[in-house]
């Protein structure tokens, strides 16, 4: 097998010893039983901070091979301020964000969410996180922060050195791709709405601290397609400029 191909997984930086790695019991059980790797096999492991290693499996000692350098990792730092929707939708919302390379995840109670998360839900949408990084061969893992009152969100993040854009469903404003190709930073900013979106409050609150009222098209999109869509924009115009 080729070494792209190979499996990966994701370790906390204390699980590396020297040059070893050292699995947890939840980890064996994935490697051995779900993947069926056999002892002298490979695997690609991250720290999901961007580093990562060919590891030869061993029952005793998991060897670090060399370092394993593949960039998969877009050219801009994206964090993604999320009004939170109904149900079990924000799941699929991290699940496809992580996969077009979203770098940091806010969950937003907005005036109008109704989902009041508890921690084992945030523990399980970081673990989808992880997951899907893994699956689209990321060497990051996104952070996602405990949902935050929308009046916090502002104390959270650094608007001096970022584009900041607040996507609207309604009124005349500049598509998001028209604003990529004027931005000069590689930081961006940008929030999306929960069902019935932001309320003219939260857009006017936006507005005062340098974010820009941007569209995502002449169609209204669900609370679950506007994230996906403003990560599917912000992908593929830094990968087609990079090319």
């Amino acid at each position: 097998m080729k070494i792209h191909q190979l499996q990966r997984i994701v370790i906390k930086p204390e699980q590396i010893q020297e040059n070893k790695i050292i699995f947890t019991s939840d980890q064996e059980h994935y490697i051995y039983r779900v993947l069926r790797l056999k002892e002298g096999n490979q695997i690609i492991v991250m720290d999901g901070k961007e580093k990562a290693w060919l590891v030869n499996i061993e029952k005793e000692s998991n060897l670090i091979v060399k370092p394993f350098v593949q960039k998969t990792e877009l050219p801009v730092n994206i964090t993604l301020i999320c009004a939170l929707p109904k149900g079990n939708n924000f799941e699929e919302i991290v699940r496809c964000c992580t996969e077009l390379g979203v770098n940091s995840i806010i969950p937003v109670i907005s005036a109008r969410t109704l989902l009041k998360p508890g921690e084992n839900k945030v523990q399980r949408w970081r673990k989808i996180a992880l997951e899907s990084a893994e699956q689209s061969e990321r060497q990051l893992v996104p952070s996602i922060t405990d949902p935050l009152p929308f009046v916090d969100i502002f104390k959270h993040i650094n608007l001096d050195h970022s584009n900041n854009y607040i996507c609207v469903a309604r009124g005349e404003n500049p598509h998001l791709l028209s604003s990529l190709q004027k931005q000069s930073s590689q930081d961006i900013i940008i929030m999306t709405g929960t069902e019935g979106g932001w309320t003219d409050s939260e857009i006017d609150t936006a507005i005062k601290l340098n974010f820009q009222p941007i569209s995502l098209g002449k169609r209204i999109l669900r609370a679950v397609t506007a994230p996906i869509m403003a990560l599917s924009l912000i992908s593929s115009y830094y990968e087609i400029k990079k090319i």
